[in-house]
Parts: structure tokens; C-alpha cells; sequence
């Protein structure tokens, strides 16, 4: 099947979803809906946010990752995101590249563990390396008092989950959304 023959069918199904009167959402472009007149889109515009740990700290990220979803966002954690069978090095990698903000979690294990964290630090920074320099994308995160790398410490502000996990959460949602709002401001065409 060739990619317009493929795609034409993408299109017939989603169509004969809507026609039988189901709602169809599409994971990274948006929820189509039924009408009277066909059909309503509304895009997903929910700030996607990459969280990076240690298996050791499983249960901290996963407390985080429902917070985030509960606040509105689009937390992405390999538990929750990854498919059986999915080349997940090859999926990892996409998520920090399409992600709004890569929040790297960082705790007394976290920054003595070689591994797959730190990859995705480092490709998280290559990354950040890309944006424009006042963009706000990597919010480190300590879940206990660990100290940060140097590199981490010396060009980012961080947020503490501990000893309140609700302050450090607010300091989240702040930065995310003021970041956000800032984007914003910046696309809208300047009057003249």
C-alpha cells in the first residue's frame, strides 16, 4: 500500500468513526467530535512534558508524572508511553525532540547512575542547544538533596519536590505556564 492509498484510509476510518458517532482522538494532533454538521476539531495544544529518571525512583516520578496530567499537561514517561514491541531507544529519543520541556529528576541516586538517564540528559541539553537562548526548556527537578552536576547547576535554576512536594509542583506549573504564555506572545504578529 502506498503512503496516499494509506492515508485515504486513515481518512475513511476516522470518517466512518465520526459517522457512527464516536469520538475520535488522535494521540499529538487533536479530538475530532461529532456534529450536526459533520465534525468539530479541537487540536491538542497540552504542553508535552519529558520526564527523565532512575528505575530507583520509580514511584516519585510516577507521582509526578499524575500531578502533571492532573494539571492539565502531557507528561511523557517511558512506564506509561512505551508499547510492547516499540524500538524504544528510537521512541525515547523522539519524545525529548517533539517535548515542550524535559524535566530531568535528579536525586542522591540519580547523579551517581550511569546509564540511560544520563543519556537522555545529555541529548536533552543537545537538544536545548537548538532553541532559541531565553526559551525555558530543561527544569531540573531534585527529589532529595542531591547536588546537581556542575553543568546543570551552574547555567539553570532548579525546583526542589522536597521537603514540600506541593511548593515544588507549584514552581512547575508557574514555569510552564509563563513559558508559555511567553511563546505565545512572541508567534503573535507584531501590530503595526
Amino acid at each position: 500500500m502506498n503512503r496516499r492509498s494509506g492515508s485515504a484510509r486513515i481518512a475513511e476510518v476516522i470518517r466512518q468513526a465520526l459517522d457512527d458517532g464516536h469520538v475520535v482522538d488522535i494521540e499529538g494532533l487533536g479530538t475530532f467530535r461529532p456534529n450536526s454538521d459533520g465534525f468539530d476539531f479541537e487540536p491538542e495544544d497540552r504542553p508535552r512534558i519529558f520526564l527523565a529518571y532512575v528505575r530507583e525512583d520509580v514511584e516519585a516520578v510516577r507521582r509526578l508524572y499524575k500531578d502533571l496530567k492532573r494539571l492539565g499537561y502531557r507528561p511523557w514517561m517511558d512506564e506509561e508511553e512505551l508499547l510492547p514491541g516499540q524500538n524504544w531507544p528510537r521512541a525515547i529519543d523522539r519524545a525529548i525532540e517533539v517535548c515542550d520541556f524535559f524535566i530531568p529528576c535528579f536525586s542522591s541516586r540519580a547523579v551517581l547512575k550511569k546509564g540511560v538517564f544520563q543519556s537522555e540528559l545529555r541529548y536533552a541539553l543537545e537538544c536545548a542547544s537548538r532553541l532559541p537562548l531565553d526559551d525555558v526548556y530543561l527544569i531540573p527537578v531534585r527529589l532529595d538533596d542531591c547536588v546537581l552536576p556542575h553543568r546543570i547547576e551552574s547555567l539553570l535554576q532548579h525546583v526542589d519536590l522536597f521537603p514540600s512536594w506541593n511548593e515544588g509542583l507549584v514552581q512547575i506549573q508557574k514555569t510552564v505556564d509563563r513559558e508559555l504564555v511567553r511563546r505565545r506572545r512572541e508567534q503573535l504578529p507584531l501590530a503595526s
